[in-house]
């Protein structure tokens, strides 16, 4: 179900089951888990790239494999939901840049994944939607937390309540996704992306994520304090030597955003 490719410092994590439009199952979302966690370890591992096979990102929980939920022990799917969280923290932790490429559906838990990722590129032909609405459900892997701090609460309760689908170019307008590019461009782009940002300082790169991700629970004066100590680690590190003495020489910097040329 989970396919894991590594070149050039990339890995890429590819949900595998096309037939089901790589619906999320509870062992799927183990074997996610235990292979983010996996990457996160490995040192030669700089960026992450995760996509779905067969022309879409992910339908969503696997909806084959529910129950009624009156006929169902509300504690023990309260412990599989829990186990199924997992991802969601590995993500969450994981100190190197993340690219969700999302073709076709972006379904119910397959958006709420999506979200988890540092940027997102679309094709042009990508649908999102919180469909959980349209089964009685409520957004979970994150999204509650990840979506409003990306589109603010008013446009985030319009479509968890509305269960609507999210073309790709409404998505980038209201800032869920970066580029927007043909099916056919999407991988290259993604991967131009990843080797790119995989050339930044890991040490800087981690632990500005971190930060980020901690900037709407800290007060200003907090997040001053930690800016302090992860900078005197940043400006004492190989990489900051490595990139003055190319200043110096008058080299172009390691680092350089690629830029996107493709036109939609």
């Amino acid at each position: 179900m989970i396919r894991t490719t590594i070149e050039n410092g990339v890995a890429t994590l590819t949900l595998d089951n096309p037939g089901r439009k790589n619906a999320l199952s509870a062992s799927a979302l183990g074997e996610l888990a235990d292979a983010v966690e996996s990457l996160n370890r490995d040192a030669t591992v700089r960026a992450l790239v995760l996509c779905g096979a067969g022309g879409d990102f992910c339908a969503g929980g696997d909806v084959s494999a529910m129950q009624g939920g009156a006929q169902v022990d509300t504690a023990s799917v309260r412990r599989r939901m829990i186990e199924s969280q997992r991802p969601c923290a590995a993500l969450a932790g994981f100190d190197k840049p993340v690219i969700a490429v999302v073709d076709g559906v972006a379904y119910g838990a397959g958006f709420s994944l999506a979200l988890m990722a540092d940027f997102i590129v679309a094709s042009d032909r990508a649908r999102f939607c919180l469909a959980f609405a349209r089964m009685g459900l409520l957004p979970d892997l994150g999204a509650l937390h990840t979506l409003p701090r990306m589109i603010g609460a008013q446009r985030t309760r319009e479509l968890v309540y509305s269960a609507r689908e999210l073309p790709a170019r409404e998505a980038q307008a209201l800032g869920l996704v970066l580029d927007v590019l043909p099916a056919e461009a999407l991988g290259a782009r993604a991967q131009e992306l990843a080797l790119a940002m995989s050339t930044q300082s890991p040490e800087a790169f981690a632990m500005t994520k971190r930060l980020l991700a901690q900037t709407f629970e800290r007060d200003f004066g907090a997040l001053l304090d930690a800016e302090a100590g992860a900078q005197a680690i940043a400006l004492t590190s190989p990489y900051l030597r490595e990139a003055a003495a190319r200043f110096a020489r008058k080299e172009p910097p390691a680092f350089r955003w690629p830029r996107n040329d493709i036109k939609t």
